[in-house]
């Protein structure tokens, strides 16, 4: 589940430089001290460090300072041996007890975070770990952190769909893009929410044509998306259950109406995508997507602006813009942008194990 800080590094949106940890942001931002996440799912960075991250069970999007926790340990990630289980370790459970719901990488310290639930059910609690450069793992304590944060009112109640009222954030230009299901008609919903947060409006409604269901749909919430820009226009690349690739305008989203977005691939039926981001490599821009049943696919940018949308039945299984399947990258669950040249992800063993490795960009 991604976030447009994956791509900061090597995009127009935003550029983010190495060096020190940013400076804390402005307490002016800030409402209080210790959040109180009920649960925890999609994580995204600011330029600044701040930290957001998605809580389904409220329905809301904290903004967390993690002040000294993003100061300490080693800088850098490291590759992590069973990482499913050393994080159990820390939080006193085992391995089979959790799940990891995201993965991100401090633009500052290059630092993993990792979202975690700990425990099955309505039972899980939610836990926030850091992964520095030399592979120690630490619990970030919520208690003395500053934040704020904001609810989206227009969210189902039935918990099934409530859990996928946050699908994935991302953050840029002072405003955090939120995909997920709305409790209204046009369920598929995507929220442009200004920050410092103020309120939520009801977000904008997604239609699209799914090719290999061949018809539009509505109500197929956006399971992974990333800023890119197209055509010199800023657009939100987003991919959706079975598997279309799908263009959608930034100036296009406007509280309360509907947008058609344009589908410009279809990758694979009985295929759900997990997370994206984009990087470039030999001067040219590449989309990198990890999914439950087609691996990871290598996707260039370039025809992205002049490819044919599509808007009949795809009877083949895929069409549109054309992949590569990495082969060397197997078990793929989460991925983040290191830095130009590397992409850190977790990755899922054939004995059911997890590890954190860093890999060189395809």
């Amino acid at each position: 589940m991604r976030s447009f800080l994956k791509l900061a590094a090597v995009l127009s949106f935003v550029v983010v430089t190495a060096s020190a940890p940013a400076a804390a942001p402005s307490a002016a931002v800030m409402q209080g001290t210790g959040p109180a996440f009920q649960s925890i799912g999609p994580l995204a960075f600011a330029p600044d460090g701040t930290l957001f991250a998605g809580d389904t069970t409220s329905a809301a999007i904290f903004a967390v300072d993690l002040g000294t926790a993003a100061n300490g340990g080693a800088q850098g990630s490291a590759v992590v041996e069973g990482i499913d289980q050393k994080i159990a370790a820390v939080l006193g459970t085992a391995a089979n007890e959790i799940a990891i719901t995201d993965l991100a990488v401090h633009p500052k310290t290059k630092q993993s975070y990792v979202s975690v639930m700990r425990g099955l059910g309505a039972a899980a609690k939610p836990a926030l770990v850091r992964v520095d450069g030399a592979g120690a793992i630490t619990l970030v304590a919520m208690d003395a952190l500053k934040f704020s944060k904001v609810g989206l009112t227009n969210v189902p109640d039935a918990a099934a769909q409530r859990r996928q009222s946050i699908m994935d954030i991302a953050v840029t230009n002072g405003r955090i893009f939120v995909a997920g299901l709305s409790n209204e008609e046009f369920a598929s919903k995507m929220w442009s929410i200004a920050y410092p947060f103020t309120t939520a409006d009801r977000g904008t409604s997604i239609e699209i044509f799914h090719g290999n269901h061949g018809r539009l749909e509505t109500r197929s919430p956006i399971f992974s998306f990333v800023p890119y820009t197209v055509d010199g226009k800023a657009t939100l690349i987003a991919g959706y259950l079975c598997t279309p690739l799908v263009k959608i305008p930034v100036d296009s989203l406007s509280a309360g109406t509907k947008v058609v977005g344009t589908t410009i691939a279809e990758l694979g039926n009985q295929n759900r995508p997990i997370d994206m981001i984009v990087y470039k490599k030999d001067g040219r821009d590449f989309l990198l997507m990890s999914n439950t049943a087609r691996g990871v696919m290598k996707i260039p940018t370039a025809t992205f602006g002049s490819e044919t949308p599509i808007t009949a039945p795809v009877p083949t299984g895929t069409a549109g813009v054309k992949y590569e399947t990495i082969a060397s990258m197997t078990g793929i669950e989460q991925l983040d942008l290191l830095d130009a040249t590397r992409t850190i992800v977790i990755a899922k063993a054939a004995d059911g194990t997890r590890s954190l490795q860093i890999v060189v960009l395809p």
